[in-house]
């Protein structure tokens, strides 16, 4: 079996659709750590504007939202990801026409289930988000999201927060979204140390004081606060340090 090793591009992805279409049986995926067989063919991948963008329009023909779907889908951090895209793609080549609301088709449900996820936490963390105040007063936010969403929630608060300079940083991929009150990029972040500023400190302090007086311990509401917001988000919030 064929399995073609991506870049975590799109245009890469789009290059190993087109490179597989016609292979009976194989798989894509931009996971080094995928589990072979010992039939299994390893090709690397190397993007190609030509390819790529050949199945762009192709998908485009069938489906107008199509591309932004894929590439909102490819976002996920689901190791499956660019396998389940592909199956996607080829029912949409398929009918030559739009499939998102083909509820009967598996693929369609794995597609909308990965894109409702990301769209989700994209959703969630608009409200969830903390930032802190470092000592030269730029905002700062540490987050681990499930998905590659950084640039997402940058283009969103540099809107919200026209006036305030920021840094949004996904630990986990090391990547940081960065805002100077003017324009907004992302690119790589590795390790980070930051130093409050002394209103942050006060207000982090409060905010655990309050925090300790509204929680009744005999009466704990874990559960309740599980439900408003999943445990893996915890380590980033005051009052749960």
């Amino acid at each position: 079996m064929k399995i073609f090793i991506c870049d975590g591009t799109v245009k890469c992805f789009y290059t190993a659709v087109f490179d597989a279409y016609r292979e009976k049986e194989c798989v894509i995926t931009s996971d080094d750590a995928t589990q072979l067989s010992l039939d299994s063919e390893i090709i690397k991948v190397v993007a190609n504007n030509e390819k790529a963008d050949r199945v762009e329009k192709g998908i485009k023909k069938c489906d107008s939202e199509a591309p932004y779907d894929i590439e909102f889908a490819l976002r996920s951090g689901d190791a499956l990801k660019e396998q389940i895209c592909f199956g996607y793609i080829k029912k949409l080549l398929e009918r030559k026409s739009p499939v998102k609301k083909a509820y009967n088709l598996p693929e369609v449900i794995e597609f909308n289930d990965i894109l409702h996820k990301v769209s989700f936490e994209v959703h969630r963390l608009k409200g969830f988000l903390r930032f802190m105040e470092s000592a030269d007063g730029v905002l700062y936010a540490p987050y681990s999201p499930d998905n590659d969403i950084t640039d997402l929630l940058t283009a969103h608060f540099a809107e919200r927060l026209k006036s305030e300079r920021f840094v949004i940083h996904d630990l986990k991929r090391k990547i940081a979204g960065m805002y100077n009150g003017h324009e907004w990029i992302t690119g790589y972040a590795g390790e980070a140390e930051i130093y409050l500023s002394e209103y942050e400190r006060a207000f982090e302090t409060l905010w655990k004081k309050y925090y300790k007086a509204v929680n009744i311990e005999s009466r704990p509401h874990e559960k309740q606060m599980k439900g408003y917001m999943p445990v893996r988000y915890w380590k980033h919030l005051p009052e749960k340090k």
